[in-house]
């Protein structure tokens, strides 16, 4: 595919934006080559600025279950946009998607309204430090719960170690503060639990991580993890910024049957737009301002546009339950398609799925936690990315993300898809 506008906008886009993009994993540093700018959506598909249209399986990294521009919420935000952008004030959109929100989601009592995922988990765990009083908390390696910096920490090199500093910026003291555990290890978290006794006051997690390329829980480790927290007092942290509203109407806590003392939501709840949410007990979302002394504060937080998109796509969640046996029937079809592709190639790669969440790994382990999916040859998967883009299809450009499915994805989609795979994997393996 011919992409000439694309390299011409991120060649001037380098001297006027850090890296030419907004958000690093658009640079495709990863998979190399050059960003495609994309000019317009519809359903599960994105056109460029050179006019080449792509199968998208990225849908703005999770929110578009329902795929580009559904008309019920490009709707819902024209009718929002004639009354009013923003107010800095009470609407009663606000009421009404925490209405929605603790409805769908029984373990959430009270919810906060935020601008972003990022800023939905960083006053969680501010949150879960209020009421708690205590200063440590436990992260994943491996798992990705925005850029706050206490959340940009690398585990140390022992399990009773310290996490330190991943990111240029984030300060030894933050670091400090940070402690990270292995995925699916509950001995590990254990370990870190005895070491700092009495000092945790939140354990936060991807319940599915979407950030290491779909990576699932095992029953023993979820459920060991939930009593340990009840037992020591610690605030479980339930970060479901991608997986809530995905996987179920009460996201993955709903699938595990699982209760989290706090979650945090967005993408799907902004319906494309930026928003995110912190909530849960009742008791502990007390402690923020101004019903208590945790502050926490966002000008455009709760902006009437997002809450109404937001709304939009949560009413028809809630409208219409059989999505979810729709996406799964659709997430099914893609992974035993492509087990079919490496079958007949001969190939043994790995393949991790949850709902609508899909990862191919280029190796033959199983991916259980972020030790064994760094084993997966990210070279290999950076040839399949571009084999895969010239032949229309928009994949993660990036080894370790989740592809998505929506209800917008045809059984044609799919089968292109499949075609482009074998095509794709016959040229690189």
């Amino acid at each position: 595919m011919i992409r000439i506008n694309s390299d011409k906008l991120f060649e001037e886009a380098k001297g006027l934006i850090p890296g030419g993009v907004n958000s690093p994993v658009r640079a495709f540093k990863s998979v190399g080559g050059s960003p495609v700018f994309f000019s317009s959506g519809s359903g599960a598909e994105m056109t460029d600025v050179d006019g080449n249209t792509y199968i998208d399986y990225i849908g703005s990294w999770g929110p578009h279950i329902f795929g580009h521009n559904p008309p019920f919420i490009t709707e819902a935000i024209k009718k929002a946009l004639a009354t009013g952008i923003s107010f800095g004030a009470p609407t009663s959109v606000e009421v009404d998607m925490a209405r929605m929100i603790t409805s769908l989601v029984p373990s959430v009592e009270m919810v906060r309204m935020v601008n972003s995922g990022t800023e939905a988990t960083m006053s969680a765990v501010r949150a879960a430090r209020g009421y708690t009083k205590r200063e440590k908390i436990i992260k994943f390696e491996g798992c990705y719960h925005g850029h706050a910096d206490y959340f940009l920490i690398k585990a140390g090199s022992g399990a009773l170690t310290l996490g330190v500093p991943s990111s240029p910026g984030v300060t030894e003291g933050n670091a400090k503060d940070t402690l990270v555990a292995h995925y699916n290890d509950l001995s590990s978290v254990k370990s870190l639990v005895e070491a700092n006794k009495g000092d945790i006051a939140a354990v936060i997690i991807e319940p599915v991580v979407g950030n290491m390329g779909v990576v699932i829980p095992e029953p023993d480790f979820m459920n060991g993890l939930r009593k340990l927290c009840t037992d020591e007092g610690i605030v479980l942290i339930f970060d479901e910024v991608m997986t809530g509203f995905r996987l179920s109407q009460s996201g993955a806590q709903g699938v595990f049957n699982i209760v989290p003392d706090l979650s945090t939501f967005g993408k799907v709840i902004g319906g494309g737009m930026p928003v995110g949410a912190f909530g849960g007990k009742k008791e502990i979302m007390s402690v923020v301002a101004p019903a208590g002394p945790v502050y926490q504060a966002g000008t455009l937080s709760g902006n009437p546009l997002a809450l109404s998109a937001g709304l939009a796509a949560l009413t028809h969640i809630k409208n219409n339950p059989g999505i979810y046996a729709e996406l799964e029937e659709k997430g099914k079809a893609l992974e035993e398609g492509l087990m079919d592709v490496l079958k007949k190639l001969d190939l043994n790669y790995t393949i991790n799925r949850i709902g609508s969440m899909v990862c191919l790994f280029f190796t033959n382990e199983p991916v259980r936690d972020f030790t064994s999916a760094v084993k997966s040859d990210t070279a290999l998967y950076g040839k399949f990315f571009h084999e895969m883009l010239n032949r229309g299809i928009y994949l993660p450009p990036a080894q370790f993300e989740a592809y998505f499915i929506s209800t917008a994805h045809t059984g044609e989609h799919l089968e292109s898809t499949l075609r482009a795979a074998y095509e794709s994997l016959s040229k690189v393996s």
